[in-house]
């Protein structure tokens, strides 16, 4: 349940902080005095849809914080720690902070978590109805959804089951797609994967050819250079001339005197080495300039070759590599479509397989939405009676898709197409919910059905925006009734506009504007006392101007509840 609530610039609330308990928590109001507001910062929190038009104005954020109490909610503990979150002090903790920019953060038990994930949290303590939800409910769409929550873990698992082989069947027919594609387009491809694989092919390419090319192009271009250099470094060492030989000369003086003056022999051993080192440099300079020769056709058989893998890179890749890894690429898909006619052959068994498994599955999972349909229909027609509806009659369609020897059959969540058909009045045949719910029916309607999937599944707090719209008399006194005793089940909460209704209430909260000494507008939340609570149900009863009759009625109101709730 909902123990703490923190609403910070939130929208016209300033700072807004708020304690709750089980049972029923009834909200009212003037129209447009904030109670909406309230229930919009509870769904941000459920994971709702954000914008940096709900931040108050001149604030630079709005905050929104919730302490959830989950220790008698065995069931969502355990969803919970399958979530990640540790459970043991049966606490949670939900934030987030919406920016004036429109940035979101969100935060589970202090840890920062995606919108996504914070969703999952708010789905398993949250269910927010609202006048939108009717028109959920006119929708066929989402009536298979309703059995599906109903069926609860056996049906859970057999759709899992189901969209498991779902997901492998589409595989299998979208590759069966891709081989089905036009021939003609399919011809045009393998000539043009033929003409690549050629011409990659006959270049021959070598995966270091290009640097080792390159670095031989910048020697033969550097020929003369090159050349000219060395064979000037040759003469200065002594080529032509007897520079080299007054060195030996030198040498051999030294040599000869060495043994007279300890520190001549020092002498005589560094000018022998300088000696031998440059006539072996000498040597081979001379043998360098004796193997060089300049090969202009090797230059221009060079810059051909440069010109073929340039042309190539243009086409099929930035480097030789590149080139190299999508002539392997294309040469495997021209050897598939090729063979395509044995390989879809083989993918057209797969997926007849496929379908049979999954023709199966979904047969066996329409056949259990069936009896849960029935169960549905059952549970839904016994709440009616309790909210004036005595002669309704609710029943579940499920009716299988007829073709289901393709793919196209069958869809994601099943083969079944599931409508709820009604009927109001005796003697009346059943027809479609869009065609013969009035509003305050369809607001019976969707309570009757939180009130039976709460028996099964459910978040312990539920909450009621404005659902009794469109219901009065004897209809609202039997909606309050269903609310309350819905109460006992788990927390609830309900903005209302019907004194019925929130005279049931175990908490009775009033909201209403008022100017800050800023002059601004602000959101006064205030929990009603008794005495507080039969002045705001007459006020309720008989709008602005109290009267003494509306008094007594609001009084005798709240004694029938309490007699009700005991």
């Amino acid at each position: 349940m909902l123990s703490e609530l923190q609403i910070i610039n939130f929208a016209i609330i300033d700072k807004l902080n708020m304690s709750f308990e089980n049972g029923l928590t009834v909200f009212t109001g003037e129209t447009g005095a904030g109670k909406s507001i309230i229930i919009d910062a509870i769904a941000l929190l459920a994971g709702g849809r954000g914008s940096s038009d709900y931040v108050r104005h001149g604030a630079q954020k709005a905050e929104i914080e919730a302490l959830f109490d989950t220790e008698d909610q065995g069931g969502i503990r355990e969803s919970l720690n399958d979530l990640g979150v540790d459970q043991s002090d049966g606490q949670l903790i939900l934030k987030r902070e919406i920016s004036s920019t429109g940035k979101s953060i969100c935060r589970v038990n202090g840890k920062l978590v995606t919108l996504s994930v914070l969703q999952q949290f708010g789905r398993l303590l949250v269910d927010i109805h609202g006048q939108h939800e009717h028109q959920q409910l006119l929708e066929q769409g989402n009536h298979l959804s309703f059995v599906d929550r109903f069926g609860g873990n056996s049906l859970k698992k057999l759709k899992q089951e189901y969209r498991n082989a779902y997901k492998e069947v589409a595989k299998l027919a979208a590759q069966c797609n891709k081989y089905n594609q036009d021939e003609k387009q399919l011809a045009q491809r393998i000539d043009l994967l033929q003409y690549q694989i050629g011409e990659i092919d006959a270049a021959h390419l070598k995966a270091d050819e290009e640097e080792r090319l390159l670095e031989e192009k910048r020697k033969l271009v550097n020929f003369e250079k090159v050349f000219q250099m060395l064979k000037a470094s040759y003469e200065a060492l002594g080529g032509d001339n007897a520079s080299l030989d007054l060195l030996r000369q030198a040498t051999g003086y030294l040599d000869s005197i060495r043994d007279l003056d300890p520190e001549l022999a020092h002498f005589s051993e560094s000018v022998a080495n300088c000696f031998y080192l440059l006539e072996e440099q000498t040597s081979a300079v001379r043998a360098y300039l004796e193997q060089m020769e300049y090969n202009p056709e090797r230059l221009d058989e060079i810059e051909l070759r440069l010109n073929e893998i340039h042309l190539l890179k243009k086409k099929y890749g930035n480097s030789v590599e590149e080139i190299m890894t999508y002539n392997d690429q294309i040469k495997k898909e021209y050897e598939e479509l090729n063979s395509r006619d044995q390989n879809f052959d083989a993918l057209n068994e797969a997926l007849q397989t496929g379908l049979g498994n999954l023709r199966m599955i979904g047969v066996g999972l329409s056949s259990e939405r069936k009896k849960t349909s029935v169960q549905l229909a059952r549970a839904i027609n016994a709440e009616f009676k309790d909210l004036c509806m005595e002669h309704a009659m609710i029943d579940i369609h499920v009716k299988m898709n007829s073709n289901l020897e393709s793919f196209s059959g069958f869809e994601s969540d099943g083969i079944d197409q599931v409508s709820f058909y009604i009927t109001t009045n005796p003697g009346e045949p059943f027809k479609p919910l869009a065609k013969i719910a009035s509003g305050g029916e369809l607001s019976r309607i969707m309570l009757a059905i939180k009130t039976v999937f709460k028996k099964v599944i459910g978040p312990a707090t539920i909450i009621f925006d404005e659902v009794d719209t469109g219901v009065s008399g004897r209809a609202a006194q039997a909606m309050a009734e269903k609310i309350s005793k819905l109460s006992k089940n788990a927390q609830v909460f309900c903005i209302t506009h019907l004194p019925q209704v929130a005279a049931m209430a175990d908490q009775h909260v009033f909201i209403e504007k008022y100017l800050t000494k800023d002059r601004r507008t602000g959101t006064l939340v205030k929990k009603l006392n008794e005495s507080d609570k039969i002045r705001e149900i007459g006020r309720m009863i008989s709008g602005p101007q109290m009267t003494e009759l509306a008094r007594e009625h609001a009084r005798e109101l709240i004694e029938m509840a309490e007699k009700t709730k005991q």
